[in-house]
């Protein structure tokens, strides 16, 4: 964790930095940029707009709201320059946050019958396959754990999701096993049974 920090700190700090605005978390994530520069706007392009209470902790901790589309981002000898909106406004940055759409690799379940679902917090955060929290989807004997599932999840995440799901399947196969058994024991003896 202190590695990526330092570098993502040593790349970015006190650059003139945006944050380009795509989804409800925004706001978080200029919050969290502003700890490596001062120099910091968000740009709240599609974003929902800030409350006034995110206007408030925006501005406190010396971060501009910019808002208006963003047309493109441009550049001078293969390096961003800046922002253009819409409007016409140039605006200079020399480096543009950009927050990822996760979007789990589905193909084999889609192909199981099982569709991609938008994230709880909007599309714009991305997609993902429904389960219930021991990974068990729609369709009987189909579990999914990790990125499929959880977008966020890291790899510490997925491993437990892993286990919990595992845990879930060797439940099920067991249940299974003993409907199976009781079954046979009736057949060869109804009357004990």
């Amino acid at each position: 964790m202190c590695t990526a920090r330092t570098a993502t700190a040593g790349k970015i700090a006190d650059r003139a930095t945006g944050v380009l605005g795509s989804g409800p978390t925004a706001v978080h994530q200029a919050l969290l940029f502003r700890q490596w520069t001062s120099d910091l706007l968000l740009f709240v392009h599609t974003a929902p707009p800030p409350t006034p209470e995110e206007t408030e902790q925006l501005t406190a901790r010396g971060i501009r709201i910019v808002t208006g589309l963003v047309e493109r981002l441009e550049t001078a000898s293969g390096r961003l320059a800046g922002v253009r909106l819409h409007d016409g406004r140039f605006i200079a940055r020399t480096v543009m946050v950009v927050a990822p759409r996760m979007v789990a690799r589905s193909h084999v379940l889609s192909s199981l019958g099982l569709r991609p679902v938008p994230h709880p917090l909007g599309t714009a955060v991305g997609e993902l396959i429904e389960s219930d929290p021991n990974g068990q989807t729609a369709i009987p004997g189909v579990w999914v754990a990790g990125n499929v599932t959880d977008i966020q999840a890291q790899v510490i995440t997925a491993g437990a999701q892993g286990l919990a799901a595992a845990a879930a399947i060797n439940a099920d196969l067991i249940a299974e096993e003993t409907r199976r058994a009781v079954e046979r024991a009736c057949a060869r003896d109804p009357a004990g049974a």
